[in-house]
């Protein structure tokens, strides 16, 4: 069985940086969850997660009470979450342009969207590299504008931790923020 705390070392920076932006009370949606790093995040933290992807056997192995796991196919022609509501939704290490545009529906008022992922030019250090897997310049900040979220940070930027690559980072709130941001969250 994984150690949960050494799930939670895995996890994105990041997504620890903005974590604590979003409201407690609601649910939080951890998309594409693979080993389960930011839903073990969330719980111990104290928020409810809804953990969906393909193969949800990593995180049925975690045994936390504050996740529920749900074994979806993400990229069918018909979008599996369609009605849900969450108050926050972490993203990482997954692209799928058909369905992107229903996150921010399905966030709350206030809630907060966490999206970390590959961009344009990660080819040159390795997988993924096929475009369709990539985002373009500024793809993150447009889709954010589009939607009229509240961006609260974005880099799209070149990284060398866990591994060379090249990455878009967003964290958006649909909305006010319901506290101020700080210049660097310690956690």
């Amino acid at each position: 069985m994984p150690n949960p705390h050494d799930v939670i070392l895995n996890a994105s920076p990041w997504v620890k940086r903005f974590s604590p932006f979003i409201p407690q009370g609601g649910v939080v949606l951890d998309l594409a969850c693979g080993s389960g790093r930011h839903s073990e995040l969330f719980a111990s933290i104290g928020y409810q997660v809804l953990a969906v992807d393909q193969d949800v056997s990593a995180i049925e192995l975690l045994k936390n009470p504050f996740i529920t796991s749900k074994r979806l196919n993400l990229e069918e022609a018909n979008w599996p979450l369609v009605g849900s509501e969450f108050s926050g939704i972490v993203v990482t290490n997954y692209l799928y342009r058909p369905h992107l545009d229903q996150l921010p529906k399905m966030l709350q008022e206030g809630g907060v969207l966490i999206y970390e992922t590959f961009a344009l030019g990660n080819g040159d250090f390795g997988k993924p590299s096929n475009p369709n897997f990539l985002l373009n310049p500024g793809e993150l900040l447009a889709f954010a504008s589009r939607h009229q979220l509240k961006v609260l940070a974005y880099e799209d930027i070149y990284v060398d931790q866990p591994k060379a690559a090249m990455v878009q980072r967003l964290c958006a709130v649909k909305g006010e923020p319901k506290q101020r941001i700080p210049l660097q969250f310690q956690g």
